[in-house]
């Protein structure tokens, strides 16, 4: 069966939501070195197969990544590649090459694509979509890039009411920015 692993870019006080611009697609300050951010992030991507979002987050995506391709960081060029899996029931043409939309039951379609061929997927952003699969226990790992920032409001990744199982620590990382790398495997037992 395919791991299916949440990343998240994180505030201190668990705020997802980049709505508040302490966070973009190069990072959350320009002036700041996250090439070893980058690193992690591309060996990360490297093993990951496939890519799970939600409509939201798929447009963002969409909107930025395919112009990027061919840069030097290579991200661009891996995003355009991946076998890429959209969550939505409104989404026409995705106009994005390598994507597929889908249109059941969440928890049905998710658990149907960790059941197919293949390795790892990955999922970013997609609050809505993180807090259902968490809530039906398909999430296999947690990485959470933690930014030494509180915004005191916005969309957290674990609402109040939210139980997890047991959480198995497998990396912490800290980062030239700040940033800290927290890995979390789902217990199982």
């Amino acid at each position: 069966m395919r791991r299916l692993i949440l990343t998240e870019n994180i505030t201190l006080d668990g705020v997802i939501d980049a709505s508040g611009g302490w966070f973009g697609p190069g990072g959350s300050d320009p002036d700041a070195d996250e090439s070893d951010i980058l690193e992690e992030l591309k060996r990360q991507m490297a093993e990951e197969q496939a890519l799970l979002l939600g409509r939201v987050t798929f447009e963002e995506l969409r909107g930025y990544w395919p112009a990027h391709a061919g840069e030097p960081d290579g991200i661009g060029d891996h995003l355009n590649a991946v076998p890429k899996y959209v969550v939505s029931r409104t989404l026409g043409d995705p106009a994005w090459a390598n994507t597929t939309v889908l249109r059941g039951r969440v928890e049905d379609e998710v658990r149907a694509l960790k059941a197919g061929a293949g390795g790892p997927i990955g999922m970013t952003g997609s609050v809505t979509l993180a807090r259902t699969l968490t809530a039906a226990g398909l999430i296999d790992e947690y990485r959470l890039f933690v930014y030494p920032v509180v915004l005191g409001g916005g969309a957290r990744l674990f609402p109040d009411g939210t139980a997890l199982p047991r959480l198995e620590p497998v990396q912490t990382e800290r980062f030239r920015s700040g940033v800290v790398l927290l890995r979390y495997r789902v217990g199982r037992g």
